[in-house]
């Protein structure tokens, strides 16, 4: 039994930022960035995730270091890990796919695991519907990011956003988180509180959307909050703060917290994260509880 299994590829990142003054590929993809902001919590953590023969072995140790479990995560020989290469310039981000790992398939999932919270974080349509219904059957909640559905990518591996909403699939989902545009894209609508009750709508019981700098809202039993971002002493790089937003609010929430509480760890996780570039840096409990205090006393509720 874990408390957190994160489902989807790790990536490679190289991030180019005016910001970032060494050029050097970073471990990317929500199973880290997940996975290691929910252990700071002292949550048992999980991945199932797919890479190839050029993932460096210094990832893996760091992985292991911060104790996340690696029971589902497979080495495929002859085959490339999933690279991007992130170009961040005046707040916005161009990302453009280099390789893909293979697909996470039916027989890549585990019989034997169970989990409080499962969250499925295709970055590149890797993971199927199939593979969601059968771990809705493995878990009490299950938690989605669709933003590997909601991309496309052109020969030269340059993203773009197109639109996907599953109804079949959101059924199955209890938590769903995404960045603001690409609710957008998936709901095909431009006013946010129309887009998060139209996901609400398909039985989907909490809804959140990040929003950067402007923090995030969350959206169940018929409220909409405000969440403000936290401030973090300095802004290195924003790569992985959705990712690890959600890996610190189901850490919370596995432990019956209150969904409010929830996603203002959540925004305090993501701050630390962004003082440092990819993975590196990750708040104590202590001081990601205190961060998290101090958003909590300045959240706004709004009815539906």
């Amino acid at each position: 039994m874990f408390d957190l299994v994160t489902v989807g590829h790790f990536a490679i990142d190289l991030i180019l930022s005016p910001k970032i003054s060494t050029l050097k590929p970073t471990l990317g993809g929500a199973p880290a960035y997940a996975s290691l902001a929910a252990r700071k919590l002292d949550s048992n953590v999980s991945v199932i995730s797919k890479v190839g023969e050029d993932f460096p072995d210094e990832y893996t140790a760091l992985l292991n270091a911060n104790a996340v479990d690696l029971t589902g995560f497979i080495k495929v020989r002859g085959a490339s890990t999933t690279r991007f290469i992130l170009t961040y310039k005046d707040r916005k981000r161009k990302v453009q796919l280099e390789s893909l790992a293979p697909p996470i398939l039916m027989r890549d999932i585990p019989d034997s695991f169970t989990s409080k919270a499962i969250h499925v974080a295709p970055v590149a349509d890797e993971v199927s519907h199939k593979v969601i219904e059968r771990l809705r059957t493995q878990t009490n909640t299950l938690s989605l990011d669709p933003q590997g559905f909601v991309r496309s990518f052109d020969r030269q591996g340059n993203m773009s956003l197109s639109r996907w909403q599953n109804s079949a699939v959101l059924r199955q989902i209890d938590v769903y988180k995404s960045s603001l545009n690409e609710i957008k894209v998936a709901t095909g609508f431009a006013d946010l509180h129309s887009g998060m009750k139209k996901i609400h709508g398909c039985g989907v019981k909490i809804v959140i959307v990040t929003r950067g700098i402007e923090g995030s809202t969350l959206f169940f039993e018929d409220r909409f909050y405000d969440i403000p971002a936290c401030t973090p002493k300095v802004v290195k790089d924003p790569t992985g703060a959705g990712d690890s937003f959600i890996g610190a609010f189901l850490a919370e929430y596995t432990k019956a917290k209150d969904p409010v509480w929830c996603a203002c760890v959540g925004s305090a996780a993501s701050s630390f994260v962004i003082e440092g570039v990819g993975p590196a840096v990750f708040g104590e409990k202590e001081e990601t509880y205190e961060r998290a205090a101090d958003v909590y006393d300045k959240v706004i509720v709004e009815k539906r």
